[in-house]
């Protein structure tokens, strides 16, 4: 296989000398790209956005039928596949030269509340494709971690502190889907420490934006709160139930803001093996998001209030001073702006389906 003999030599001599470096990338268009997850959200916006910057050769992954995908690029190889299945990682990553792994079970607070074991279980994935990367030679892996992997202690305060990078440890997760994270972090660290293949790790903070689940119980809030004004304002119930207090708070990043920062993020030398925040730094409460959503779709809700219902931590924002620092940028959309293109995009969504016309949608 393309992994054995000389060139994971190579790669060991490699990770003993441990160079670090500014960015850099060896333009291979025809090189390929695998992207697991990809009939997600985050994972097939990934996959349009090496298309259209020329990659010819992508092998976009999933466990879904593929009718089930929320967007599927033209010409791009698709395969539907369980990765928590190890033959099926060792088929995907075969003449890999960039994988990126955004396959989990996961979605909003609801969801990873209620089902921590099939979020645990996603541990299965990056075990299995950490190792076949490795083994079919593969230049880099990437993997989608998260700012769930962050001691919760520190997010119990709506007046949230930023979160840097080192505030993962000591160690206090959130249960089920944190836990899973921190660990397979560990798993990406270690493979180059000791094989030398090149890893990459992002902490997502909460994506958001067109092509993303809006309904059926794995949405995260900005999808949420859309899909409850369009709907108070469709059928006229003009009310709209809010998790919590609506004091929580959290920063949202946009679609367009990740998957460049994912590609930024993985072809910086100084950033081998080294976990690092990707989301916008730009905080505010659930009520300052509903009050935006409201203001967008022309109407005012009476708001109420369930406090029983999952809510997350109190408050949680990314202290992007590291990513300033090493690449020079960080994710800048505003709010304001990207809220409106999703809840457009959701609006025109919710009266297709209406009609009865297809729609993007999660399946469980």
């Amino acid at each position: 296989m393309a992994g054995d003999g000389g060139k994971q030599e190579a790669r060991k001599d490699m990770a003993t000398k441990k160079q670090g470096g500014s960015s850099s990338r060896t333009i291979r268009k025809d090189g390929l790209i695998v992207v697991t997850g990809a009939g997600g959200f985050i994972g097939g916006a990934l996959v349009r956005y090496f298309w259209d910057k020329g990659f010819t050769r992508i092998r976009a992954v999933d466990k879904k039928p593929l009718y089930d995908w929320y967007q599927r690029t033209p010409g791009v190889e698709c395969v539907s596949a369980d990765l928590s299945e190890r033959e099926n990682c060792t088929r995907v990553c075969q003449d890999a030269w960039e994988i990126y792994n955004l396959a989990a079970d996961m979605g909003g607070m609801g969801f990873i509340e209620r089902f921590r074991v099939e979020c645990l279980r996603s541990v299965l994935v990056n075990t299995h494709m950490t190792e076949a990367a490795w083994r079919a030679g593969a230049e880099r892996y990437f993997f989608s971690s998260s700012a769930c992997a962050y001691n919760t202690e520190l997010q119990k305060d709506p007046k949230a502190i930023a979160l840097k990078e080192s505030d993962a440890y000591p160690a206090m997760a959130e249960r089920g889907y944190g836990w899973e994270k921190l660990f397979s972090e560990m798993v990406c660290q270690e493979y180059w420490a000791e094989r030398g293949m090149k890893t990459y790790i992002a902490r997502f903070h909460n994506v958001y934006g067109p092509w993303g689940t809006w309904d059926g119980g794995r949405e995260k809030a900005p999808a949420a709160i859309c899909r409850k004004v369009i709907e108070a304002k469709e059928t006229g119930k003009l009310a709209i139930e809010i998790w919590g207090t609506g004091e929580q708070t959290r920063s949202f990043m946009f679609i367009e803001d990740c998957v460049k920062g994912i590609d930024m993020i993985t072809h910086c030398e100084e950033l081998t093996a080294v976990p690092i925040n990707l989301g916008s730094s730009e905080l505010l409460s659930i009520n300052a998001l509903v009050s935006l959503a409201e203001e967008i779709g022309g109407v005012r809700l009476k708001r109420r209030y369930d406090l029983g219902a999952p809510q997350g931590v109190a408050g949680r924002n990314s202290d992007n001073t590291f990513i300033k620092k090493v690449l020079g940028w960080e994710p800048s959309t505003p709010f304001r702006a990207g809220l409106t293109k999703t809840y457009r995009w959701i609006e025109q969504q919710y009266k297709d389906r209406r009609a009865g016309r297809r729609t993007v949608r999660d399946t469980v």
